[in-house]
């Protein structure tokens, strides 16, 4: 029979298929297994699961408990070695710690998805921490790949490596064996070791060092970062403390997104030293913005973002442990903290006085002792406006201390500050305790600046100030300008800043030298002796007479003004009004206006204040004036 071309194209690839099929048995031998052939312990079969019999326990460090399904690690059921603890992200472990022992610690970093940071923190002006969490945008930084690259179930896909932050406070470390709070001699630090190798499970001092890292805490504070693809190995070894008790607390932290605990050792301290009375000291922040949006300068004016802690630089109890947010918060004197020791001594509050008028946090303490030397230590309880475990970086973070002094006993300087009139007024002024108490003190002194500017409100409204600008006294200056200046100068000169009569500082003007200090006692002859009274009158009395005759404050020193504040009357007001200035040399001069000296404190300003770092100076250009006013220590 006769195939047509369809057909015999079919014979062809059967007969093809055929041979095909023939040649395949006679090379291979296919083994095929029965159902009642598999092996009742076979492993469950999960996809992309690793199908490879259990492991074997890992290194020197056996686990209580290893999984049979080699589907489930140990990261997913949670199970960590025998005497190691496991941490979970952004979560404190306290922990003590005895000398010559180590704590240790694992850290399952592919067990953690990687995600956007969930919580948005307010940015401050200049803060150069360790733990930022938002970018220069404001906006949430992203802790890991990109959300687009999702699953079809929405789980983020792992990463090949992770960056893992480890941070640790020591809280409380041990005490000298012989009770003293003036022993020189600190107990040693903790050390933080760290291994990211299956070799080495259990890192400190015995180990190889070549698998580890060896990170020394500071002032009770260590941050460390590494990236890893596999479990993270922690060790916190306590040393021998010869001569104290034995055990150490501490919390320690492991994140994927930022250090939970943050410190910062390089950059001067973000806190100012105002000014200080025998009692009481008021410290203020930097600028907390550089912004002058009011929706930003509100919200940060309706926050108080930072706390603080202050010691007497006599007791030891905080020394070693000067970055630790824990350390401080249990043993400095005053804790200015929610539950805080001894928070009822510190008032705060924020305030636009001072450089820029932005917004800034400050600080008032009382109750503390005359004539010693303190520490101010700046903090945040977290980031800005989160803390606590599970938020990223919101352990705490810890600022470089500020240094500060309290005045001698004889309480003839006040701190007033918050005053209506005189806005830009916070520093100490002539006072005496029988006066009355700081509200009563800041009353009396901001009522008369009021009082003396209402004179000169009337003689400006004698100028043409709105007239058109052909017309006006200057093109470059208007009687706002006038206004502001004259007062200015003149909340300066009706309220001197006052310091002790015994500070030696040569750009210091002695005051009512022929009074009697509030509790009694005089200078002595051999003290007016040294001070040259060429002009006996600016040396006797105050230069504001009411102050004499009401506040009675006793021999003092005065920061005096500075003398720009005249020159800036005289560029700003009216030549009608009758402003000039002494001449530098001149006499009297040197008894009504200072003049500035680098960073140093050598003349009186609005709101001036102690610096103890050459962050932040305002220079403004501030003025005085004279005529018949020629020394402001005649104008009134």
């Amino acid at each position: 029979m006769q195939f047509s071309p369809l057909q015999s194209r079919l014979a062809a690839s059967l007969i093809a298929s055929c041979l095909l099929i023939a040649l395949y048995f006679t090379l291979f031998t296919p083994h095929f297994a029965l159902a009642a052939e598999v092996p009742g312990d076979s492993p469950i079969v999960l996809d992309d699961a690793d199908f490879s019999p259990a492991s074997q326990p890992r290194g020197s460090l056996n686990p209580v408990y290893e999984p049979e399904f080699s589907a489930f690690d140990r990261s997913i059921l949670g199970r960590a070695p025998a005497g190691v603890s496991a941490l979970t992200n952004n979560e404190a472990t306290s922990m003590n710690v005895v000398a010559g022992s180590t704590e240790r610690f694992v850290f399952t970093v592919d067990s953690i998805p990687a995600r956007a940071m969930m919580e948005r923190t307010l940015e401050l002006r200049g803060e150069h921490n360790a733990n930022q969490l938002t970018n220069r945008d404001n906006e949430p930084r992203e802790a890991g790949p990109d959300p687009d690259t999702n699953d079809a179930d929405g789980l983020v896909k792992r990463q090949a490596s992770r960056t893992v932050y480890i941070s640790a406070n020591t809280c409380e470390q041990p005490r000298p064996l012989v009770a003293s709070n003036t022993t020189t001699t600190e107990p040693p630090q903790l050390t933080l070791y760290v291994s990211k190798t299956d070799l080495n499970q259990s890192p400190g001092p015995l180990a190889d060092t070549d698998s580890q890292f060896e990170v020394e805490f500071t002032e009770g504070a260590v941050m460390f970062n590494l990236t890893v693809s596999g479990d993270v190995y922690i060790g916190v070894h306590a040393p021998n403390a010869t001569g104290f008790t034995t055990d150490w607390n501490f919390k320690v932290a492991a994140s994927t997104d930022a250090y939970f605990y943050t410190y910062n050792e390089k950059d001067d301290a973000d806190l100012i030293w105002v000014d200080s009375d025998a009692q009481g000291a008021l410290l203020i922040t930097h600028n907390l913005t550089e912004s002058y949006d009011p929706v930003v300068e509100q919200k940060i004016m309706s926050s108080q973002p930072y706390v603080m802690f202050a010691q007497n630089s006599k007791d030891t109890s905080i020394s070693g442990l000067k970055y630790s947010y824990c350390g401080l918060q249990i043993n400095s004197q005053i804790a200015a903290t929610k539950n805080g020791q001894f928070a009822s001594m510190v008032s705060t509050g924020m305030t636009k006085r001072g450089q820029g008028n932005l917004p800034k946090q400050q600080f008032f303490f009382s109750g503390l002792n005359s004539s010693a030397d303190y520490l101010g230590i700046l903090a945040r309880d977290g980031s800005s406006t989160v803390s606590g475990n599970g938020l990223a970086g919101a352990g705490g973070h810890v600022f470089k201390a500020t240094q500060f002094s309290t005045k001698s006993d004889h309480g003839n300087c006040g701190i007033v500050f918050n005053l209506t009139f005189c806005d830009q007024i916070a520093y100490s002024v002539p006072s005496n305790p029988n006066f009355g108490n700081s509200t009563k003190l800041a009353q009396f002194y901001d009522d008369y600046a009021r009082e003396m500017y209402e004179n000169f409100d009337k003689s400006l409204q004698q100028v043409a100030c709105e007239a058109p600008s052909n017309q006006r006294y200057s093109l470059a200056r208007n009687c706002s300008q006038c206004a502001a200046a004259y007062k200015d100068w003149l909340c300066l000169v009706t309220i001197p800043r006052c310091e002790d009569f015994d500070n030696p500082a040569p750009y210091l003007h002695p005051r009512a030298m022929n009074q009697k200090f509030p509790n009694g006692e005089a200078l002595d002859d051999a003290a007016i002796a040294q001070v040259k009274l060429n002009y006996k009158a600016a040396y006797n009395t105050s230069r504001n007479p009411r102050i004499d005759e009401t506040i009675v404050p006793g021999p003092y020193k005065e920061v005096l003004p500075c003398e720009d504040l005249c020159y800036n009357i005289v560029q700003s007001c009216p030549s009608s009004l009758g402003f000039s200035c002494p001449v530098p040399g001149q006499v009297g001069f040197s008894s009504s206006y200072g003049r500035r000296q680098g960073d140093e404190l050598s003349c009186n300003y609005p709101g001036s204040a102690h610096f103890s770092s050459s962050a932040v100076r305002l220079v403004a250009a501030w003025a005085v004036p004279a005529t018949v006013t020629l020394f402001v220590f005649l104008l009134l």
